[in-house]
């Protein structure tokens, strides 16, 4: 396997940065491990087939320096397999390249191994000369003698102190810590939390999927409720009740209230009747009243699938007002591909529903028009009963992305989008199951 080295000295790792490799001609190279995390994986002809995502490795002693077995990579499909190191060829700046030939069956931990961003990072350590005390920031693997490659230095970060944001940093040979071979109960997520948010919440929900139990319980309870909630939707049911169930009820449904409500509502009816009726009345009421709405509707209906927040205007407002709404990073491209037009009150269930108007017709408008002006006039909406395959059909039929869900009186209860309609039509467990068949498997390992 070769490295590319890069040019001066070798800095010290700075926690939720990108992976680059950096060595000193005299020394021989090191990667830290955190910064490899998210970085493509290539095959020979140039092409994309996984991501990195952690660090298998085989803790011996306190001395004697781990061994590293391979990468937990995740392929198209978002499943996670794992890639010896025999079959890395090379770590250039940015990337990763393999022999091609992957083991496509899903990586499974063994009780002899140990995952570094998983279960090292955030261990309480000490440095044996000094007596220092911090937590891991970062690891270093290098390649011995033999070719393995190796665990051998550690950056450790100290408690704050008085006014200091951060404490003191070290890099120390693996040797001259103590703390890292044995369980440590009390282990923090500091670190590993600033690599998540660094991932987008598919990415981060994946990674949390896979801690140890103890682990990921550690991560949730410091997460902030919004990316809680962000990984949440992202999680298959039965990780979303378990954490749930692990939360006090008032965080629970402080999480619930940063979630969509339809993604809420989904969450809450796979709860018992007791912790629902909890949950939601620890809820803000608004909140709650939208939960409620779309769990009154039947399963896999236009209006259990919809989300009751679109963007919704009333008939004064201008091109260039739509155009600010749509520019909210909060929307998905799905939302924002529609702005609705209704008459007072804009809040769902709003006043009559006047029509919407697409995206690239409001580009194409001069800024002062008003949204009125270009509405699509050839736009049915959908009713709340509508079947699954109903809404497909007229997705499907329409070019759309999104449509409206209307009452029998016309008044707009929320938008359908194809997104939500994708959660309801994969079968159960998708983000488990097999991608593709990609490039051709090795043995087992």
């Amino acid at each position: 396997m070769r490295v590319h080295h890069g040019s001066g000295a070798e800095a010290v790792p700075e926690s939720g940065r990108h992976a680059t490799v950096a060595a000193v001609s005299t020394t021989p190279t090191r990667v830290f491990v955190a910064r490899l995390v998210g970085l493509p994986i290539f095959d020979p002809q140039g092409d994309q087939v996984a991501k990195v995502r952690d660090l298998v490795v085989a803790l011996r002693t306190e001395t004697s320096q781990p061994r590293v077995l391979g990468m937990v990579a995740e392929v198209f499909g978002r499943r996670r397999i794992f890639v010896p190191m025999t079959r890395i060829t090379a770590i250039d700046s940015g990337q990763v390249h393999t022999t091609g030939l992957l083991n496509m069956r899903r990586f499974e931990q063994r009780s002899t191994e140990t995952l570094v961003m998983g279960q090292m990072l955030d261990r309480t350590v000490t440095i044996k000369d000094s007596g220092v005390t911090g937590v891991v920031y970062d690891v270093a693997m290098e390649q011995a003698r033999n070719r393995d490659w190796v665990l051998s230095r550690v950056a450790v970060q100290e408690p704050s102190k008085g006014f200091r944001r951060r404490g003191q940093t070290h890099v120390v040979e693996w040797r001259d810590v103590t703390g890292l071979t044995r369980h440590e109960p009390t282990q923090g997520a500091t670190h590993l939390i600033a690599a998540l948010n660094d991932m987008r919440p598919a990415d981060a929900a994946n990674m949390i999927h896979d801690l140890p139990p103890e682990r990921r319980t550690a991560v949730v309870a410091a997460l902030d409720d919004e990316r809680l909630a962000d990984v949440l939707e992202e999680l298959p049911d039965e990780d979303q009740v378990e954490i749930l169930e692990h939360l006090d009820s008032e965080r629970a449904a402080d999480v619930l209230e940063e979630m969509s409500a339809d993604d809420a509502a989904d969450l809450i009816a796979e709860l018992n009747p007791e912790t629902a009726a909890t949950l939601l009345g620890l809820m803000e009421p608004d909140e709650a009243e939208d939960v409620r709405r779309l769990m009154s509707y039947d399963d896999d209906t236009a209006g259990a699938m919809m989300t009751p927040e679109p963007v919704i205007l009333s008939p004064d407002a201008t091109i260039a007002d739509a155009l600010a709404h749509v520019r909210n990073p909060e929307l998905t491209p799905a939302l924002a591909a529609l702005v609705y037009v209704c008459r007072q009150p804009l809040e769902t269930p709003t006043g009559r529903l006047l029509g919407a108007a697409h995206i690239q017709r409001l580009l194409r408008e001069p800024p002062s028009t008003l949204v009125a002006a270009a509405l699509d006039e050839s736009m049915d909406p959908l009713r709340p009963d509508a079947s699954m395959d109903e809404v497909a059909a007229h997705l499907a039929t329409y070019n759309l992305v999104a449509a409206p869900v209307v009452d029998d009186e016309g008044r707009l209860l929320g938008a359908i989008t194809v997104d939500d309609l994708l959660d309801h039509m994969l079968p159960e467990g998708w983000r488990d199951r097999a991608p593709r068949p990609g490039p051709i498997t090795g043995g087992a390992r």
